[in-house]
């Protein structure tokens, strides 16, 4: 059999590497902040939602918290900038209703958009792997500035269809969900080292994406190929290329 060309899933992350986290913190986080108690009053008996709030109870150990405890929690959370489940899920349907009513328009760094573009064009199946929910990264996708990115992506996956961004095992998890069997078909990138290393450690190609100004910057992304954009890596080849 021949050996495969090319890496043919590329799995990115969002927040310091297609768009940035800045974006997120100062917008986003401030926007879910003041509908918690509404979405959850108003949408409690939604399946999404519920589990949610039921995720909130049981780290709390309070079966019966009631809506101004379980929203003390989420914002303790938001404040940590935890990447807690129950968090993410309720963050991602208010943020989808913020996209939906054109009050929220992603953002994504210049050289992201072309590249996702060329890489689909080239034949390459695009994912999402990010701490946000699967809701939120079809509404982020969904609303850029440029209009609905989602027919360039294949899947979606988070926190609780894969795991742990900083576990090999949810690298693992995300090949066997493609039925993909050759670890080395897939290429990711990401900002944070820990999660470069969880991949590489699953047997991945990776990209560490280091721009200025985003919060990890300072650490580095290790002995992983880096780039400060997206339009210096080369997937053409076995293995991704950064230009000089």
């Amino acid at each position: 059999m021949t050996a495969p060309t090319a890496p043919a899933h590329v799995v990115v992350d969002i927040e310091g590497t297609t768009s940035a986290t800045g974006f997120i913190t100062e917008q986003l986080y401030p926007y879910s902040r003041k509908h918690f108690a509404r979405v959850i009053e108003q949408r409690g008996d939604e399946a999404e939602i519920a589990r949610a709030v039921a995720a909130v109870r049981d780290h709390l150990g309070d079966p019966g918290a009631g809506t101004d405890v379980v929203v003390a929690q989420l914002n303790g959370w938001l404040d940590r900038d935890e990447k807690a489940t129950p968090l993410k899920t309720l963050q991602g349907v208010i943020w989808a209703e913020g996209f939906a009513s054109g009050e929220l328009t992603s953002h994504f760094y210049p050289d992201a958009i072309p590249a996702l573009r060329a890489w689909h064009a080239a034949g390459h199946r695009l994912y999402v792997y990010s701490s946000g929910s699967v809701s939120a990264q079809l509404a982020w996708f969904g609303h850029s500035a440029e209009g609905s990115l989602l027919p360039l992506f294949s899947g979606h996956f988070d926190t609780e269809n894969a795991g742990p961004k900083k576990t090999a095992a949810s690298y693992h998890a995300i090949a066997a969900a493609l039925g993909e069997d050759d670890a080395a078909r897939f290429v990711f990138f990401s900002d944070l080292v820990d999660e470069l290393d969880a991949a590489r450690e699953a047997g991945w190609h990776t990209v560490g994406v280091r721009r200025a100004g985003e919060p990890y910057f300072d650490r580095g992304v290790g002995t992983h190929p880096e780039t400060d954009s997206f339009a210096r890596v080369d997937l053409s080849g076995r293995q991704p290329v950064v230009a000089g």
